[in-house]
């Protein structure tokens, strides 16, 4: 019996290429459809499905780009703009990392207890499930409402620390229901294996149950962290706390009538923290790829 390497991905510059081909590609499709498209956009009935090219909705990339690059006059300075769109990413991107750890932490613990006890996972699974139908924009205002009633000694509720829950709320699901079946992945003639050795559970989960988890984890991180992500910004606009990314976008969205260009730039933050996230556990799959399952041919 031989054993073959797996396959790897595309080397790190040929992939740093596609991606920047992508995001021409995606300019040059913009510019067309604002060039050639329908001034009130496409409407199948009473809906439109793609938007006016207008300036007002569809500015030119290059104006976003100069726009982005522009100054940005606050109540005592007058900053770049990219530099006040950068500030407000790092807070948010903070938050959202407060959220993943929780939710890594906590949708592995139930990975666990799920693991361990069938009847626990007959009954908790639907609940975890079920958690996830809970409309998000209504959930915040009540997680923030109950965290300012928190009083512990000189302990206080900040409102960044209800926004870390609500990420790390939408972070545990993946991590929970991809823990789970990476855990469940051995075999069951390598599970025996294990317990002719004599391996206890806990040598068992990591000697065999957790290498072989792998897999699942990256994916299930690539959801928590793209999670985290959103969760953090949809969170703050909707429990109103300032400083972040999600709060930016309302706020330039509201400027949008005189200066369309400038809504943008908080968007390009907010994707900047997306790849940002899909980076760092790119990076981990890296980190990782000695356990990563093999191919096996005899």
């Amino acid at each position: 019996m031989t054993a073959l390497p797996a396959r790897g991905g595309r080397r790190p510059a040929t992939a740093w290429l596609w991606g920047a081909l992508g995001i021409v590609a995606l300019a040059a499709a913009w510019e067309l459809y604002k060039a050639a498209g329908p001034a009130d956009g496409l409407m199948l009935g009473d809906t439109r499905v793609l938007p006016r090219t207008s300036d007002l909705a569809m500015p030119h990339v290059w104006d976003m780009v100069i726009r982005f690059f522009a100054g940005e006059t606050r109540a005592t300075t007058a900053e770049p703009l990219w530099l006040v769109v950068v500030q407000a990413s790092l807070v948010t991107l903070g938050i959202a990392a407060a959220g993943l750890v929780a939710g890594l932490a906590l949708g592995f613990a139930l990975a666990l207890a799920m693991l361990s006890l069938r009847p626990v996972r007959w009954g908790l699974l639907p609940w975890i499930i079920l958690s996830q139908t809970v409309p998000l924009i209504a959930f915040a205002p009540l997680v923030r409402s109950w965290g300012s009633q928190i009083e512990i000694g000189a302990f206080e509720w900040q409102d960044w620390m209800s926004v870390a829950l609500i990420a790390s709320y939408l972070a545990f699901f993946p991590v929970a229901v991809g823990a789970l079946a990476g855990l469940d992945a051995p075999d069951r003639i390598h599970l025996e294996l294990m317990r002719t050795y004599g391996a206890g559970w806990w040598r068992t989960l990591l000697a065999l149950r957790l290498p072989a988890s792998v897999p699942y984890l990256l994916t299930a991180l690539r959801l928590a962290a793209a999670n985290a992500i959103v969760g953090a910004v949809v969170a703050e606009v909707s429990t109103g706390m300032q400083g972040g990314i999600g709060r930016m976008i309302i706020q330039f969205a509201g400027q949008a009538s005189g200066d369309p260009a400038k809504a943008w730039a908080p968007i390009f933050g907010a994707i900047a923290l997306g790849l940002i996230g899909a980076g760092s556990v790119a990076l981990l799959g890296w980190l990782l790829k000695d356990y990563r399952r093999v191919e096996v041919t005899s």
